[in-house]
């Protein structure tokens, strides 16, 4: 009761198992009557029930109660025990009549034989199982009633029962609700932290609905300054509507004290909205078995996977679920060494499936439980054993769930197949899997039967024996390495929570360009790339922005800025491009900052690599200038003499756009990016168009979506401007 520890020593292992049977019986009979500590201890009978899922003895009264409870859902049932007689069963079940909901029982003997049979059905069953599964597919007729069985009502731990003794003045705590209730905005608890004792450091990604960054928090304790590093996760401006479910995982965060949870120092409150929380040094474990997986042994991923259903278990026994349980949510401590264990903390929840539409819902399939896509939201703690479930498959298979890379429809598809993870040649452990990953939440094992499974895992010989590590997976699974499953990955799409921002690169009319880190490792190791992404997001703006990808995506020169991929927000409904990082920046500042030193030749190679053409001739390098280059290209030659490159260059240009039916429509010095001082690339495709087939021209139809600026410098220009791929290339 106090949290102390109690040491015993015992002479030998049948004594220690005689206490331990003497304290697992006490607790059945106060608390849980469903616990046991360890098979060697169990009575037979409840072993059975579990392996059944019955209930144990337990009186109609307590059978219909719970029916009720569940709703009377016609065809709903119980499976018990028998009071009377230990070696029969009882089918409770609730049938709708004329009059309404009625519950009608029926006896299942058991004969010597071990069979077991049920008035009604043809023949005996070798299994209660089986028994359940002939009734379910064979009409039955109780009392004149029609039975069609439907659903299960199982057993759940810490149910109040006539199994259960009370003592005089201690009320045995309640069972957990499967589906607690919401806090409002009046009930939530948690420190407010001001924001002037917070100092920013880098940033680290994002997540599904905040950027990420590391800071340090300063605090005044007894006249010291103490300083602790913190993490800070600030709720996007783009995701207000989820704000209240944000502040509700900070108040559970608040209000749970667990080694295996992380600690949230409070919220800063002060403009957007913080969390502040405890710098967990190693990240993500996900992260950590990309970059070390092929070396990490099953026994210290055992002991990651047991540390984490500790976690879920003590927020089980306090009724709150998580919601949000993946390995990327499983943060990594203490690395573990010379023997040592490792030691992870789980994050909080964030935004909770019940605010989040199906598109950011089907986007966390696998991990997300089944029922929680359903139309009434709900969040149940059954749906943390399933989450918990994906997690620890994707622990042991070292790499991520093959399933992510999937379009949304093929994911729902996946979960209206009822589809399973593959499994891992770890029978003991794949069996626990499946069992956590039912699809009916009843059959899902409590976190104490699943701690109680992965302690007789890290006993057992298999820790010695079977290390399910890429080659001792089974090869009908077609499971390969967490680095080839990795590798198989389109390279294209980019992990938003990996897009670690640096600074902002140029700001336009419509989109903003940012440099990040592309840091899957989580060790500053990755590519430095160029990010852009709208900056209004409209149905209109979005499709522009999507063509713009696909122009891109189809354009293969050197003096093209490389497209690299996309990275998708929440369920989606967010998209970036993804493009290599020219650190020279815009030929524009490039020229402002080398103005004295570049010469005429440098800007001839400039031009014709802008332009790609043939030959000199065609860029009138030979002979005088006529006629008035344009905006763009007065732009570019401003230094030295602009009459130095001659008239006909960029309005003979860009060659290979020109090839591919593509009318950039804004080129200027601005939108030309350098790699080196001898090569150049064209950049920003946001207005570009392609012309139709069989045309040669394109009308220009929307024109608040027209490069204003440079069109009116041309005075030939008609309204609409008829666009075409030369001349003139940059409108």
């Amino acid at each position: 009761m106090d949290s102390h520890i109690l040491e015993a020593e015992f002479p030998g292992l049948p004594e220690a198992l005689s206490f331990v049977a003497l304290v697992d019986g006490y607790f059945r009979l106060t608390c849980d009557s469903r616990h046991f500590f360890c098979k060697e201890v169990a009575p037979p009978r409840l072993l059975e029930e579990v392996a059944e899922m019955c209930h144990g003895p337990i009186t109609s009264d307590f059978a219909v109660h719970k029916l009720k409870t569940a709703g009377s859902l016609p065809g709903s049932y119980i499976l018990r025990r028998s009071p009377q007689d230990y070696d029969s069963f009882l089918l409770t079940a609730c049938v709708q009549t004329p009059l309404g909901p009625d519950y009608k029982g029926c006896l299942i003997r058991r004969d010597p034989t071990g069979a077991f049979s049920l008035v009604g059905l043809s023949q005996p069953h070798r299994s209660l199982r089986e028994l359940l599964a002939a009734c379910w597919h064979s009409g039955l007729h109780v009392d004149g009633a029609a039975l069609n069985l439907t659903s299960c009502c199982t057993p759940r731990p810490k149910e109040k029962s006539n199994l259960i003794v009370v003592r005089r003045g201690c009320t045995p705590s309640p069972a957990p609700s499967s589906t607690p209730s919401r806090c409002t905005l009046m009930q939530l608890s948690f420190h407010t932290i001001p924001a002037d004792s917070l100092e920013w450091h880098e940033n680290l990604g994002h997540g599904s609905f905040t950027k990420i960054y590391r800071g340090r928090r300063r605090e005044a304790v007894d006249g010291e300054t103490h300083e602790t590093e913190v993490l800070l996760k600030v709720m996007d401006a783009r995701h207000r509507n989820c704000m209240e479910s944000f502040l509700e995982a900070a108040s559970l965060m608040s209000q749970v004290s667990c080694p295996h949870l992380v600690l949230l120092h409070g919220v800063c409150m002060a403009g957007d909205s913080i969390m502040v929380q405890e710098f967990v040094y190693l990240g993500a474990i996900d992260m950590y078995l990309r970059k070390r997986g092929h070396v990490v042994p099953a026994s210290w991923k055992l002991q990651v996977v047991k540390q984490l259903a500790y976690a879920l278990n003590y927020l089980e026994d306090k009724g709150l679920p998580h919601g949000n349980v993946s390995a990327r949510k499983v943060l990594l401590a203490r690395e573990g060494a010379d023997g040592s264990p490792p030691f992870i903390k789980l994050s909080d929840p964030g935004v909770s499936p019940t605010v989040l539409s199906l598109e950011m819902l089907t986007d966390r399939i696998p991990w997300v439980a089944p029922e929680c896509l359903q139309e009434t939201r709900t969040l149940g703690l059954e749906a943390d054993k399933w989450g918990f479930g994906a997690t620890a498959w994707e622990v042991f298979s070292g790499g991520p769930v093959h399933i992510t890379s999937l379009e949304p429809a093929k994911k729902l598809k996946f979960y209206e197949d009822r589809g399973q993870l593959p499994a891992l040649k770890w029978t003991e452990l794949a069996g626990l899997i499946a069992q956590c990953m039912a699809y009916d939440p009843g059959q899902r094992p409590s976190f104490r039967a699943i701690l109680r499974d992965l302690n007789g895992l890290i006993t057992s010989d298999y820790e010695l024996l079977s290390d399910p590590t890429p080659g001792s997976l089974s090869p009908r699974d077609e499971l390969c390495s967490g680095a080839q499953l990795y590798a198989c990955q389109d390279p294209t799409i980019f992990e938003e929570r990996h897009l670690k921002y640096i600074s902002l690169l140029g700001k336009g009319n419509f989109g903003n360009v940012e440099l990040c880190r592309y840091d899957p490792l989580g060790d500053n190791t990755g590519p430095l790339v160029a990010v852009k992404q709208l900056q209004h997001s409209g149905p209109d703006q979005e499709r522009d922005f999507q063509r713009e990808i696909q122009i891109l995506k189809a354009l293969h020169s050197d003096f093209i800025v490389k497209y690299r991929g996309v990275s998708y927000g929440p369920g989606r409904q967010s998209l970036r491009l993804v493009m290599e990082y020219l650190p020279s920046g815009c030929l524009r500042d490039f020229l402002q900052r080398h103005r004295t030193r570049l010469h005429s030749g440098r800007l001839l190679l400039f031009a014709w690599q802008i332009c790609k053409v043939r030959s000199a001739r065609r860029l009138g390098i030979e002979g005088p200038g006529v006629g008035d280059p344009g905006a763009g290209v007065r732009e570019l030659a401003r230094v030295p003499d602009p009459g130095t490159m001659g008239s006909h260059g960029p309005l003979q240009g860009m060659e290979y756009l020109g090839a591919r039916r593509c009318v950039h429509r804004d080129l200027a010095a601005r939108n030309i990016l350098v790699e080196s001082e001898a090569h150049v690339k064209i950049a920003d495709f946001g207005l570009a168009k392609l012309l139709p087939l069989g045309k040669d021209y394109y009308v220009v139809r929307e024109p608040g979506q027209s490069p204003i600026f440079w069109c009116e410098t041309l005075p030939q220009a008609p309204r609409p401007p008829r666009l075409r791929p030369s001349p003139p290339p940059f409108c």
